[in-house]
């Protein structure tokens, strides 16, 4: 099903989608409408445009490839599926992720991974080839973050401030130094042959999302963050007596 998304109000196109019985879809001219693909499960939607905020909210299954940008709070509290953005996303990508993966060529905003958490088989993704910005994974419960910094000139690919709250899950940066603001509570390491095997099919799908050739990832290392066990955040909120 192929439906033009020009001028039309996100509720009507949402309702478009929802109510289709077909299970591919595709959007043509896509112009900022929010909630597109929310709660989905069981279909497959191409985006041509820029999809609003929100995008693939609550997503419980199925997949949704965006051919350009995504906004904020792309993948919001998704619980399973794919999505996967050949451009760059905004603010807030994977907030309180559940489940599923999601695939970003290019760049993120802040508080990327914010409040993501995993349950038994239900471990997020999520998954960068450029930067990210500060707060990455800040109060991260578990799940997997992988920045690539493909392209970039910095250092180390993320902003200030990463891990911030962190205590359950990992954060892969692929960099030759650690960002210098790193809190106490996070213990960083290079990762072993163990922590890149754990890792080697979200790679191996990145490259071919996008094209990309495996050795060019591989031809930097890697270093992990986790929490600190020794000295962790419940520390802080906790009161003995």
């Amino acid at each position: 099903m192929y439906i033009n998304a020009e001028d039309l109000h996100f509720q009507i196109l949402n309702n478009q989608i929802r109510e289709s019985s077909d299970r591919i879809i595709t959007l043509e001219h896509c112009m900022g409408q929010r909630y597109i693909g929310s709660g989905m499960s069981g279909k497959e939607i191409t985006i041509n445009g820029v999809p609003g905020n929100a995008l693939g909210a609550y997503l419980d299954g199925g997949k949704i490839l965006v051919c350009g940008n995504a906004q904020d709070a792309t993948g919001d509290t998704m619980n399973d599926g794919e999505i996967i953005v050949r451009g760059s996303c905004g603010d807030a990508t994977g907030y309180g992720m559940r489940g599923g993966k999601i695939y970003v060529r290019g760049n993120v905003g802040y508080r990327a991974g914010i409040h993501m958490k995993a349950y038994q088989d239900q471990q997020p993704v999520l998954v960068v080839g450029g930067e990210a910005g500060s707060f990455l994974g800040e109060y991260q419960a578990g799940g997997t973050i992988i920045v690539l910094g493909l392209g970039s000139n910095k250092k180390t690919p993320v902003g200030s401030l990463c891990g911030t709250g962190m205590h359950g899950g990992a954060i892969y940066l692929r960099c030759d130094e650690l960002p210098e603001d790193l809190p106490e509570q996070v213990a960083a390491a290079p990762a072993s042959k163990g922590d890149l095997a754990a890792i080697d099919g979200y790679l191996n799908a990145f490259c071919e999302h996008f094209g990309v050739e495996k050795p060019k990832i591989l031809s930097k290392g890697f270093q992990v963050l986790r929490p600190n066990t020794s000295n962790p955040y419940k520390a802080l909120y906790t009161t003995y007596l």
